[in-house]
């Protein structure tokens, strides 16, 4: 992941421009289903996997949630922190596969977009073990990602994945609640999966 820190790095010193994931704007597929679903955060914490340069992590303050966003990139979350300066967010620079002991069953909600897409398929599924970590009882699980069928090509980074490899967060005590294989409005359009997983209050 050294590679996201040089990228960010050079960012902070020559422009926002150069990261190109970059669209200093909430993700729309995230909006979306905020929208859809009428989600007040009021009295809830969230957790922003990955935030980057912080938009989506504004966007569920905005809504009410106590968000934490971390970011692999130090100089990413530098530059969030900056963007944002009178932000109600806690921006940390952290590893997801060693995250803070205290982030383990805390969160209502954690929002995970287009990460797992980014890692060698051997990592998704420690990643996925993660990701559920960190849901209280209760808590949502919010993934949105690139999708192919099965038996397509993953072809180059970032790697698209399958409902399989995204279902495969259930073997880590989630139900799933709804998983969306939609065409998104970018142009041309990209295929995507946006799925729900749910930690049940008794387990």
């Amino acid at each position: 992941m050294a590679w996201f820190e040089e990228l960010y790095a050079r960012a902070e010193s020559s422009g926002l421009s150069l990261v190109p994931w970059a669209d200093l704007e909430p993700n729309p597929n995230l909006v979306a289903w905020l929208d859809r679903e009428d989600v007040d955060g009021k009295g809830k914490s969230a957790l922003v996997v990955g935030c980057g340069l912080g938009d989506d992590a504004e966007e569920l303050s905005r809504r009410g949630f106590q968000v934490t966003a971390f970011d692999v990139s130090g100089s990413a979350i530098a530059i969030a922190a900056k963007r944002f300066a009178n932000s109600a967010v806690e921006y940390v620079a952290a590893d997801l596969f060693q995250p803070p002991e205290d982030w383990a069953c805390r969160y209502d909600l954690v929002h995970e977009a287009y990460t797992l897409q980014v890692l060698p398929g051997r990592l998704r599924q420690k990643a996925l073990g993660q990701l559920a970590g960190f849901l209280a009882p209760d808590g949502k699980l919010l993934l949105i990602a690139r999708a192919r069928d099965d038996a397509e090509d993953p072809g180059d980074l970032p790697w698209p994945l399958t409902l399989t490899e995204l279902d495969a967060v259930t073997g880590f005590g989630l139900d799933r609640i709804a998983v969306e294989d939609y065409f998104d409005n970018e142009v041309p359009p990209v295929r995507r999966f946006r799925g729900v997983y749910r930690r049940p209050l008794n387990r």
